[in-house]
């Protein structure tokens, strides 16, 4: 049996308990996610919505992604740490921030995308693979 992924805020105030292994493991340098981390680029784990627990209650932020398509950031509403991730487009799937892990450890990003979007003081792994926006 395989561990479930936990993680939350950083008050404690909004967590995760999600059964199942990750879809993708993503490092993302759009702008949007610039903005958010404050950094270079931000790092997301998308799993399925089967399987999740989700509790507190989370502040919300719409946007729309390049796409079009709604995208709505999920963040604590004490402490402001951006945790969650979900797409009006897909909602069978969302994102968790890899450092809300409680064990960021097990984050292994697969690929990196927008590098179009990229700097190059935002060093990553030169070996995943690459994509100029989303694949």
């Amino acid at each position: 049996m395989t561990q479930n992924w936990t993680g939350g805020c950083a008050c404690g105030a909004l967590r995760y308990d999600i059964a199942g292994e990750p879809i993708a493991m993503v490092d993302c340098q759009c702008r949007d996610c610039q903005h958010e981390s404050g950094t270079g680029h931000a790092s997301h784990i998308v799993f399925a919505r089967d399987g999740a627990r989700i509790t507190g209650d989370a502040a919300q932020f719409d946007m729309r992604a390049d796409s079009g398509n709604l995208k709505t950031r999920h963040f604590c509403r004490i402490c402001g740490s951006p945790t969650l991730m979900t797409f009006a487009a897909t909602p069978d799937i969302f994102t968790v921030r890899a450092a809300s892990l409680d064990e960021p450890e097990r984050y292994q990003p697969q690929i990196v995308t927008y590098t179009a979007s990229g700097h190059a003081w935002d060093c990553l792994d030169p070996a995943l693979p690459r994509f100029d926006r989303m694949p």
